[in-house]
């Protein structure tokens, strides 16, 4: 049965407030969201328990139900239909790969796609509400949607295990209904996180110092051959580029690992460094790989080894302040090598992959480690591999871990009481690992996209990817994946984050600023809200690129959000519909930012059962961008908008400014793969002389509003007080020219021009702000 939910507890995730005027009830053989059928023909033995919530509050009214379901048979994996949907549009969350997830729109149940994390029904004008479909956790199973016969919605209930059965369940799946879809998702997971407890949301916890500084990844730079020299050379170049790194990541590379054939020496890995020829290798030692171990340090002569090479690092290149390394959930890709001696028992198990992951896409990750099997550490055992791991790691100097490989455990669960059970395991040893040596939140998680890992992993790790990996090329060959598989990134990573930013700050993953696509690119990245970092290849910088996002302290000018698709799009397919724009909008501290994005071209196929081009598609879009498609109050530090009739609205790409009501509309057309952003700031009044006034930004940096950082009026001296983070080309919207500005107290040149000031603002040669005032 679904728990009771206490008011107390409620009132911890901040659900005692804001109750909306709106029901949801199963009548007869009908779901109904305020009064209105949205799924018919459900079956007799299909369960529905109000959501605690409503009696917690004495509301009046259900605005969730826990759905559950009885069969006849203990099955260690049941597929039941729920209802039939037809004629609602619907926007979806699916796993296209084992790893990652995408969205997906269609409106009955046929068009359902197998392995969906979530569901939302779109609102009509009749009164109908948002309605969410969320598969949950119940005991050992796991739930999640897919497509039935005849319209009919099916829930997959399975425990990963045929020794784990069960016939009857309570709460596998919530609903919850709204009028509000981004709300919609809040408030449902504020239910599911009491309901749970075995997570925590974002808002909960403090995401690590990363997301505030630009970060550079070795990566593409050099796959698996990465060493310490060339790491050193490319900080060097970014640095004497004027984009020094705050954070240096160490990916796949650094590790002692081999093949089971493979000698253990001290030569570990030394020739698997093609791509996917290291996946079958297992982790052999905790320790660095010869590689890191033999470096040597040039300042201390009698220091060597991965712990002198980061104190070099951090003493040469003081703007890094965050060097982190990668691994994976099991320690490599093939897990740890059994008997090896000072690492934990391992055994090796052949993977499983369930009915719903044998729907999607083909993957190399997969067929490796399927083919090879994963040296698993028993789930009893497994907190003395991450003791091991992370305890060095800490002792060498390094500040937190790109967590890889994650929803895996699902594929081995069958000896260890299913994947719940399994993944409890695990993500305890490691929750307890990282608050012991990483501060609780030194961690990216990645290939992590399934329910699984988002109620039992969260408790502490609060960043991870959001989208399928940054693809330079195409990896099945496609030359023309190098453009279309942007727009895929794009897509995954807006849309994921309705979901995911509930609980991780969403983290859009790097990209290069020389691929023909990284403008686009860079320009997401900038209004994301979360951190920014590239692979570029050593001495292959576009410095144009990474200063419109970098500051000259290795900060960035990050949203205090996390970037979302607008509610015009959310129902629509902005991959192969070839006509709809991405768009998406975020908060700074004082002005909203809309970014639309161009992504036709390439996208998911039923058909083949994997992301491919959609070239009829690749054409002009327009869309209409306007003041009301920022969600204004929508984060716990909402911009003011009360009493704004009028805002400046600044177009990055063209550069100029239009004055907007909150309902005006700017149609605005893009090529494939382009992009623009609008600034919007809400106009003040200056009560003395009405003068109207509104901030803009730095408009040489792609987040121009995240510039400005504080800002207060003094009507008695008709002055306007900016605080700037950052240098470059100040802009903002006055009616009147001012008859002066001053930078910290001196007075500066500037322009007036259509209706724009602009003031040339320097570097302070700290961290500090440049107070920047306008009289008039």
């Amino acid at each position: 049965m679904a728990p009771s939910l206490t008011k107390n507890a409620l009132d911890a995730v901040g659900l005692a407030d804001g109750l909306e005027s709106t029901s949801i009830t199963l009548e007869g053989s009908n779901f109904l969201a305020n009064g209105q059928q949205f799924l018919t023909h459900v079956p007799v033995n299909i369960v529905s328990t109000p959501s605690p919530f409503a009696s917690a509050l004495k509301s009046k009214s259900t605005v969730g139900c826990f759905v559950g379901l009885d069969v006849e048979e203990p099955k260690s994996r049941h597929v039941v239909p729920i209802g039939k949907l037809s004629g609602i549009r619907f926007m979806s969350i699916f796993r296209f790969k084992v790893w990652w997830t995408t969205q997906w729109v269609g409106n009955s149940g046929k068009d359902l796609e197998h392995e969906t994390q979530m569901m939302i029904l779109d609102k009509n004008e009749s009164g109908r509400p948002y309605v969410l479909l969320l598969p949950l956790l119940e005991g050992p199973f796991r739930a999640s949607l897919q497509p039935g016969v005849d319209d009919n919605v099916d829930i997959s209930v399975e425990s990963g295990s045929t020794q784990v059965c069960g016939s009857s369940f309570r709460s596998c799946l919530y609903m919850h209904v709204g009028d509000d879809p981004y709300n919609l998702v809040k408030e449902a997971m504020k239910v599911v996180r009491v309901h749970l407890g075995t997570f925590r949301l974002l808002d909960e916890k403090t995401p690590p110092g990363i997301l505030d500084k630009f970060g550079w990844c070795t990566w593409d730079a050099f796959y698996l051959k990465v060493h310490p020299e060339g790491v050193w050379e490319g900080v060097k170049g970014l640095v004497e580029g004027g984009c020094p790194p705050g954070m240096v990541l160490i990916d796949d590379g650094w590790q002692s690992i081999c093949h089971d054939d493979d000698p253990i020496s001290d030569q570990e890995g030394i020739n698997r460094t093609s791509a996917g020829e290291q996946m079958p290798c297992r982790l052999i030692k905790f320790e660095e790989n010869y590689k890191f171990r033999d470096y040597k340090s040039n300042k201390l002569p009698n220091k060597k080894g991965m712990g002198a090479f980061i104190r070099d690092l951090k003493e040469e290149f003081p703007t890094i302040e965050h060097v982190y390394v990668w691994h994976a959930l099991c320690g490599y890709w093939g897990g740890v090598r059994p008997n090896v001696p000072g690492m934990p028992p391992a055994k090796v198990i052949t993977p499983k992959l369930s009915q719903g992951l044998q729907m999607t896409m083909e993957d190399l990750a997969v067929d490796k480690i399927v083919n090879n099997g994963v040296g698993l550490v028993p789930p009893e055992l497994v907190h003395k591999m991450y003791e091991g791991l992370h305890s060095h790691l800490e002792s060498v100097g390094i500040d937190g871990v790109k967590v890889d490989v994650i929803h895996l455990l699902e594929m081995l669960a069958e000896e260890f009481g299913g994947r719940v059970e399994l993944a409890k395991a695990y993500y305890k040893a490691l929750t307890a690992s990282v608050r012991e040596h990483f501060k609780g939140n030194g961690v990216i998680a990645s290939m992590e996209h399934c329910n699984d890992f988002f109620f039992l992993g969260t408790e502490t790790i609060s960043l991870g990817r959001v989208g399928d990996d940054f693809w330079c090329t195409d990896p099945s060959g496609d030359p023309n994946g190098t453009y279309w598989l942007q727009g895929c990134h794009m897509v995954h990573c807006a849309y994921n984050s309705l979901w995911m930013g509930n609980f991780i700050q969403p983290d859009w993953d790097m990209f290069q600023s020389t691929h023909q696509c990284a403008e686009f690119h860079a320009a997401s990245r900038a209004i994301s809200g979360g951190p920014i970092y590239v692979s570029d290849s050593f001495g292959q910088h576009n410095f144009k690129v990474l200063k419109s996002l970098v500051l000259p302290d290795g900060s960035i000018l990050r949203c205090q959000h996390y970037a979302l698709p607008t509610r015009d799009c959310l129902f629509e397919d902005p991959l192969h519909d070839g006509k709809t724009m991405l768009k998406i909008w975020n908060l700074n501290k004082h002005t909203g930012v809309l970014g639309l994005f161009n992504c036709q071209g390439g996208g998911w196929s039923r058909r083949s059962r994997r992301n491919e081009s959609f070239s009829q598609f690749s054409t002009m879009a327009c869309c209409f961008a306007s003041p009301k498609d920022i969600e204004w109050g929508n984060d716990k530090n909402p911009v003011s908008v009360d009493g704004a009739s009028i805002f400046a609205v600044y177009m990055f790409q063209k550069r100029k400014l239009k004055l907007m009501k909150p309902s005006d509309e700017v149609e605005v057309s893009l090529e494939p793969f382009n992009y623009e952003l609008l600034t919007v700031s809400p106009v003040t009044v200056l009560p003395r002389k009405k003068i109207q006034f509104a901030s803009i930004g730095l408009v040489n940096m792609l987040n121009s509003g995240g510039a400005i950082l504080s800002m207060g009026f003094d009507d008695g001296e008709n002055l306007v007080r900016i605080g700037v983070k950052g240098s470059g080309e100040m802009r903002v919207f006055t009616s009147e020219k001012p008859m002066t500005c001053k930078i910290d107290g001196v007075p500066t040149e500037f322009d007036y021009d259509e209706q724009m000031v602009t003031i040339h603002v320097p570097w302070p040669n700290s961290s500090r702000l440049s107070i920047v005032e306008y009289f008039f």
